[in-house]
């Protein structure tokens, strides 16, 4: 390899603390090692570091956060860009639309949004990476009622392998445009992205949390009230192992728990009574069956909506398992419980059920390769591995969850939610894989990028 005294500014190797930085994960239990890595900030630093990479006919890799780690490629050999693109997060409230630059994370456009009454589709978590998150469908709290977070896209700036600053929209390049929004990744350095916003002006969010014995009768109730939710409220439920650590109540960790959190959107203040109708008749019958041990769910600004599913805010290794489900009935809900519930033997700190439906199911009139997600629910399930407790026994009872819920399974996956790069994934179509290959060679004709891909794409030239 060229020597260090010859590299182009910030290109990095093993031991050196820019290395460090460019290479940090959130999910420890896959860390990225490449050849050598780089942080960039602005187009001519992209574009240096694909010189480098020619020069010494090196893959490249890219990421933001590394929320995705462990579903990525192996790096022995690439050159891996992690983009931090100066600038701040731009609102243009009359257009509702947000020009947000690579390496931003979500909680900074949730507080610029909330200043002008609006709001993204952002996850669940402060910490995930806008760019990855939104362009592997992303899934909101707020997809039931606005549909995958994908579909918010309107524009995309990129550095292709080229070298050429390319900024991608339905006009300019439809093709590329459609293969971008959910193709699997592989195009190019992506260094901005626009996109819509929709008006909140609070939301009814939180999480309740019951004893496991009553999981059996809690998750009854929340799958039967999900048949007909409406579109403004989407819940997870799920059992929650959580060890005694100093961020977590005790009474929390005394046991497991079934905790059922989301969310009730309230887009104007006129709509405060019917979000807390629609609140208690998911909540009431829950909380008819046992009281809670505790129960955060309130009437407060859209940034709560950020701690409400309690995500780890640290890196963590974390090994688990997603699916796609059919509707379940009560079958399929006691199957689950059967493997995840009370006297399990489960190790696994979280595992449960993301109800879907709604403007998720709802193929976008102009959408992308990944518009929308024809499932049920989204099951996922993770451990975190320690002291006695190893991946593989994690990874051997994720196998133990999906043979039990194999009856109910689509076959799909979200890319979101899928937590290992080993287990089965399927987002695209055979024809759209083909079709995402295609713009590919078009646009990286060299392979550049070509293990820059999810699973479920077939880049491998």
């Amino acid at each position: 390899m060229t020597t260090v005294s010859e590299r182009d500014t910030g290109i990095a190797l093993l031991g050196e603390a820019a290395y460090e930085a460019a290479t940090g994960v959130f999910n420890l239990i896959a860390p990225a090692e490449p050849r050598a890595a780089v942080t960039v900030r602005t187009v001519e630093e992209i574009r240096a570091a694909l010189r480098f990479a020619a020069a010494e006919r090196m893959p490249v890799r890219v990421h933001t956060t590394g929320h995705a780690s462990a579903t990525a490629r192996p790096m022995r050999g690439a050159l891996l860009i992690r983009t931090r693109m100066a600038g701040a997060v731009e609102i243009d409230a009359s257009r509702r639309l947000a020009r947000v630059p690579a390496g931003t994370r979500w909680g900074a456009v949730v507080e610029a949004a909330a200043a002008h009454g609006l709001t993204p589709p952002h996850g669940s978590s402060p910490d995930v990476g806008v760019v990855g998150y939104l362009l592997r469908g992303g899934m909101s709290f707020y997809s039931r009622k606005v549909g995958l977070a994908v579909n918010s896209v309107r524009a995309v700036e990129l550095v292709t392998a080229d070298g050429e600053r390319r900024r991608v929209d339905a006009a300019s390049d439809p093709e590329l445009f459609w293969a971008l929004r959910g193709g699997g990744g592989g195009f190019g350095v992506v260094t901005t992205v626009e996109i819509d916003l929709f008006p909140l002006a609070k939301v009814i969010t939180g999480a309740a949390f019951w004893p496991a014995v009553h999981a059996s009768a809690l998750l009854r109730a929340w799958r039967r009230w999900t048949e007909d939710a409406p579109w403004e409220v989407a819940t997870s439920a799920r059992v929650m192992n959580l060890p005694p650590l100093p961020e977590v109540p005790p009474v929390l960790a005394a046991g497991p728990v079934l905790c059922v959190d989301g969310v009730v959107l309230v887009e104007s203040g006129q709509d405060v009574p019917l979000a807390r109708r629609q609140a208690e008749d998911l909540l009431g019958p829950l909380r008819a069956v046992a009281d809670p041990v505790l129960d955060t769910w309130e009437l407060t600004e859209p940034a709560g909506v950020l701690q409400a599913h309690m995500d780890p805010p640290d890196p963590v290794a974390i090994a688990g398992d997603h699916l796609l489900l059919g509707e379940i009935g009560d079958d399929g809900a006691e199957e689950l419980l059967r493997v995840i519930g009370p006297g399990s033997g489960s190790p696994l700190i979280t595992a449960g059920l993301r109800q879907l439906g709604g403007a998720y199911s709802v193929p976008h009139p102009s959408g992308g390769a990944l518009d929308h997600l024809g499932a049920r629910y989204a099951y996922s399930g993770a451990g975190v591995p320690g002291g006695a407790l190893t991946k593989e026994a994690i990874f051997a009872h994720c196998a133990v969850v999906r043979a039990a819920l194999a009856p109910w399974d689509t076959g799909r996956t979200a890319p979101t939610f899928v937590e290992s790069a080993d287990q089965p994934q399927g987002h695209l179509s055979d024809d759209q894989v083909t079709a995402a290959d295609r713009v590919r060679a078009r646009v990286d004709p060299t392979g550049v990028f070509r293990h820059d891909t999810m699973r479920n794409t077939t880049a491998l030239i």
